[in-house]
């Protein structure tokens, strides 16, 4: 058995101080709690306890580009930037298409320990969108596969598309869709406007967008079926999702923090660092992002955590891959555009960043859960006046591709607990573990 920790006098949600026991990887009591002769105790006077972090979207590499990224190093930049469970996506090399690839990439990440990874299936055999991936299999394999997406590609055939909104609907997932029309976008570069003319860059419209996400919710709406958008962009999107909502249609929507802070403006630079898909848009679509989070029409944040080796980022801007690092760095950033600007709440981080996504990703028997007794002991432990200044090498990430070097960021995860065992300790608060 392990020793008991008591979380001493922490902010539950931003709200209430109150101090958690943990046993045995639960929450056995919350209040004042008495302290038992051999716990551990940590002193969490002005740090925040949130429920573990679930991110939707992340990219881990493994297995076929471990130059870039492992599920060891992956997990372990969740773990600092305070994720107890990732949900790792399909782009591999094999492809995560059958049930033996999403049953290794789970095994491996239960055999790290650091976070749960939780595989997501393509929803075409080798994302060439042509025949479904054999989506029962994996739905009914030990890795329990509920979200599918072809990330990074389009399903772009509606035929397609609807048969795999059909069969999901037999097992409740969902289908997980990267919107963008490939004829729109052929040899885009940046978000199609003033900047992209002045740069003479090629350009990536907001309707490729846009287009695909009304297809999509007429689609979930006509089957009966749950779709999820992600990484939202424009404001044109989340009119769309906001209609759809209205219409009662199975929809979810997820925002990146890199699409709340940058804008089509960093482009001017040439930097690679800022080259993503879908593109860093306008301060108007940034802003219609981020009311859209306010009032509850996007569901949730998910980082799109991109990692590249070098040689694919460290190069001309047209040759670079598109993609940022985003695990380490998310919750600081939300904390800069949401939280300290009033827009939401810590409570609000919860539910964006934690409750809804283990509910859309059906592992809310596990994650998501409330800060209470009985509960299992996934708990982040954010310090909102931890300002830090990123620098890409202190990253836990195998790659060095973050957007954010140099730039300071008001609050970071300092402690993560999964089922009880800490998988990430601040140096500030390693005295209590020693």
């Amino acid at each position: 058995m392990s020793r008991p920790i008591v979380i001493k006098n922490a902010s539950l949600y931003g709200d209430t101080t109150a101090s958690l026991l943990i046993e045995d990887g639960v929450i056995t009591a919350v209040g004042d709690v008495e302290t038992p002769d051999d716990a551990v105790v940590v002193e969490a006077d002005g740090l925040v306890a949130l429920p573990g972090l679930v991110d939707l979207h992340t990219h881990l590499r493994e297995p076929g580009r471990e130059d870039a990224e492992t599920i060891e190093t992956g997990s372990r930049a969740a773990a600092r930037g305070g994720w107890t469970a990732v949900h790792a996506m399909a782009n591999t090399n094999p492809v995560a298409d059958t049930a033996g690839v999403v049953e290794q990439v789970y095994s491996r990440g239960q055999e790290i320990g650091l976070c749960d990874v939780f595989p997501v299936g393509a929803v075409t055999v080798g994302l060439k969108g042509e025949h479904l991936s054999e989506m029962g299999a994996m739905a009914s394999s030990k890795a329990r596969v509920r979200l599918f997406s072809d990330d990074g590609v389009c399903v772009y055939d509606p035929v397609i598309m609807r048969r795999a909104l059909e069969y999901v609907k037999t097992f409740d997932g969902a289908v997980v869709q990267h919107a963008q029309d490939l004829r729109l976008t052929e040899g885009a570069q940046m978000h199609e406007g003033e900047v992209s003319a002045e740069l003479g860059l090629a350009g990536w419209p907001a309707v490729a967008e846009e287009s695909i996400v009304a297809r999509d919710a007429l689609l979930a709406e006509h089957v009966g079926s749950r779709v999820h958008v992600q990484h939202l962009s424009t404001a044109g999107s989340v009119e769309i999702v906001r209609w759809a909502k209205d219409r009662a249609i199975q929809v979810t929507a997820e925002a990146t923090p890199h699409h709340l802070l940058l804008t089509d403006e960093s482009a001017r630079t040439y930097d690679p660092l800022f080259k993503v898909n879908p593109p860093l848009r306008t301060q108007a679509d940034v802003d219609a992002l981020r009311q859209a989070v306010a009032d509850g029409t996007i569901d949730i944040i998910a980082t799109d955590h991109a990692p590249h080796a070098s040689e694919d980022k460290d190069c001309e801007w047209a040759s670079a891959s598109f993609g940022m690092l985003g695990l380490e760095t998310a919750l600081g950033v939300i904390q800069k555009v949401l939280v300290d600007t009033g827009a939401c709440t810590w409570r609000d981080v919860a539910r964006l960043m934690s409750e809804a996504p283990a509910r859309i990703g059906q592992v809310d028997d596990r994650h998501g859960r409330p800060l209470a007794e009985g509960e299992p002991a996934n708990i982040t432990l954010v310090d909102p006046n931890a300002a830090w200044t990123v620098e890409a090498d202190q990253l836990a990430s195998r790659a060095r591709n973050t957007p954010y070097g140099g730039i300071e960021l008001p609050g970071r995860a300092v402690a993560t607990f999964l089922r009880g065992v800490p998988t990430h300790v601040d140096p500030t608060l390693e005295g209590a573990f020693a």
